[in-house]
């Protein structure tokens, strides 16, 4: 069965084209240009740093004025230090104040870059291509079911591979995560409609003449921090020496501090560690003990092999110390995905993960790092877990999940939501789903509540969009329904799930698509921007100039303007490729 994407908006109204000001994203540095970098030998190389454990602060800093990057660069060691350069046009900078390696320092040159992608073989990263969603006659099959997902792993991964000067691998791009990534303005649920509420709105398509896009979006209920259930957590640490650059194991304690940080009376923290071996650090405690479990994570080292499935089976022991049904217990993953240890086999891990859901207990995955990184296994961890998948590049993006949006991270208001889009046969001639490949159900068992999908957490956004082609005469029946979407989820660790269906006119399509709502033409940016990065068979005619006029004219605040700075390095990958390999 086809994918289906959701997001509607319906309100429209023309908007102005906003001029992007200087925006901050984490710590801005204003910086005077850059000089170019002076020629060096290959004998003038500095050493390769030393393995530093102290704290760091790996966070991104873009410095912005009217929607052109300054600087791009980071504070801290490894992930950060200083700074991506430049240098000569992208191929002579450095990273940390060090030398790139040659893979990344080449620039534009061989496979990484003339490709416009990073090489997974030659990294030893794991991807999974889920292919890219067709067009279907609405005839034929009017029905569009799939499973939610609030996953933003990948955009992250994305922006750190953009960062260190690569596009990002083509299988590691997944649109629904890039559209996830970003805040919305969709209304609250109000009084009757539970936790969730769900808004459309349409438009003409900017990339193909005679289309149109369908914006479907699902907002979860806020829950006050002082009102949300306790939270029993285990922090499964991956502790093998592949975790030892700054941007993994320093960065995921950093992380692990900040969260213990925000919890409150009630939580519990127990802490795994898996390497060669396994080993329970900390057994659950109350935040009464903050000081010891800071303590215990404190004291992590990396070192020795991966014994992950041990790991995870040690870490779920844990958790069903602390099972209650009033209480939220949950696994925190915190890896870079690379297993060599023990069951190898990634369905033996998954299997007992989708097991403890049905005991109430789910599965986060937190991914760090780069060159190993195994993307592939921690998002399908996290799909299984029916928890979240997130990939973290900074600790302002540590601070993003763990403080900005922690009620979302920790809270779950409903569960295997499951959402149906019906396209009107009478108005749409074809569509497709963009994006949600890997979370497709058979649209028979979108009321079989035996069958698994997706949690909302409180606050949690979800977004999906739609490419359609109307019947001719369709926008002159403005009454006539376009599209019907309907809503499945249970209570959290409910059995029997409740529908809610809503209905979006024709008529509401804006007339044209810069009179369209601002959240939508930055969405179609944000959609346009990761159809090009995998490389999708329909986005073969879109470019980044497009994709970048779309979203600088729906910018406004410092995520918006982060991409955007994104975008333009990536632009200049993709240009400065193609001139090498002329």
């Amino acid at each position: 069965m086809k994918h289906t994407a959701l997001a509607f908006c319906v309100l429209v109204s023309c908007a102005k084209t906003e001029p992007v000001a200087e925006v901050k994203v984490g710590r801005f540095t204003e910086l005077p240009p850059a000089k170019p970098a002076p020629a060096m030998k290959k004998a003038e190389l500095p050493p390769a740093p030393e393995k530093k454990t102290a704290q760091q602060d790996p966070v991104v800093n873009l410095t912005m004025k009217a929607g052109k990057p300054i600087a791009i660069g980071t504070s801290g060691m490894g992930m950060g230090g200083g700074g991506l350069g430049y240098g000569a046009g992208l191929g002579a900078g450095s990273f940390g104040g060090l030398p790139l390696p040659s893979r990344e320092r080449a620039g534009v040159r061989g496979r990484v870059l003339a490709n416009a992608a990073s090489d997974p073989h030659a990294t030893g990263e794991g991807y999974k291509n889920y292919g890219a969603n067709g067009w279907t006659e609405a005839s034929r099959d009017k029905l569009s079911t799939f499973s939610v997902d609030v996953d933003t792993g990948s955009y992250t991964l994305a922006r750190a591979k953009l960062m260190q000067g690569v596009l990002p691998e083509r299988d590691g791009v997944r649109v629904e995560e890039f559209l996830n990534y970003f805040r919305w303005s969709y209304p609250a649920p109000g009084p009757d409609d539970g936790p969730l509420a769900v808004q459309m709105d349409g438009a003409p398509s900017p990339f193909a003449a005679g289309k149109h896009l369908l914006r479907v979006g699902v907002q979860g209920k806020r829950v006050d921090v002082s009102e949300r259930k306790a939270a029993h957590l285990v922090f499964l640490v991956d502790v093998s020496g592949s975790m030892q650059s700054p941007d993994k194991l320093p960065l995921a304690k950093r992380a692990l501090r900040m969260l213990v940080d925000n919890l409150r009376d009630g939580d519990t923290v127990a802490l795994v560690t898996y390497a060669s071996g396994t080993q329970v650090v900390l057994t659950p405690t109350g935040m009464e003990k903050k000081a010891e479990i800071h303590a215990a994570i404190e004291r992590l080292t990396a070192a020795g092999s991966t014994a992950m499935a041990g790991g995870i089976q040690l870490a779920y022991q844990q958790a069903m110390k602390t099972l209650s049904s009033d209480s939220e217990s949950r696994v925190l993953i915190l890896s870079d995905g690379d297993a060599n240890v023990g069951a190898r086999n990634p369905a033996e891990i998954l299997d007992l993960i989708a097991g403890k859901v049905k005991e109430g207990i789910t599965c986060t995955t937190l991914g760090f790092g780069m060159g190993n990184y195994q993307d592939k296994v921690m998002e399908q961890f996290a799909n299984r877990g029916n928890g979240n998948h997130y990939y973290v590049d900074s600790l302002f993006e540590a601070r993003r999940i763990f403080q900005e949006q922690l009620g979302g991270t920790l809270e779950v208001i409903a569960q295997d939501v499951k959402l149906q889009v019906e396209l009107n046969p009478e108005q749409v001639k074809a569509y497709r789903l963009v994006g949600y490949e890997n979370r497709d159900i058979a649209d028979a068992d979108f009321r079989n509540d035996k069958v698994d999908a997706g949690e909302i957490g409180a606050g949690h956004q979800v977004t999906a969009l739609y490419e359609l082609e109307l019947r001719p005469g369709a926008s002159e029946r403005g009454d006539a329904p376009l599209a019907t979407v309907r809503v499945r989820a249970k209570k959290p660790k409910g059995a029997m799930a409740s529908e809610k269906a809503f209905t979006f006119a024709t008529g509401r399509l804006s007339p044209n698509f810069d009179c369209a709502l601002k959240d939508l033409r930055f969405a179609a940016a944000v959609m346009g921007a990761a159809e090009i990065f995998r490389q999708s068979p329909h986005a073969r005619a879109w470019s980044y100039a497009l994709v970048q006029e779309l979203a600088k004219s729906s910018a406004g605040n410092a995520e918006r303007a982060e991409f955007l700075a994104l975008l333009e390095r990536a632009k200049t990958l993709v240009a400065s490729g193609a001139q090498a390999a002329r």
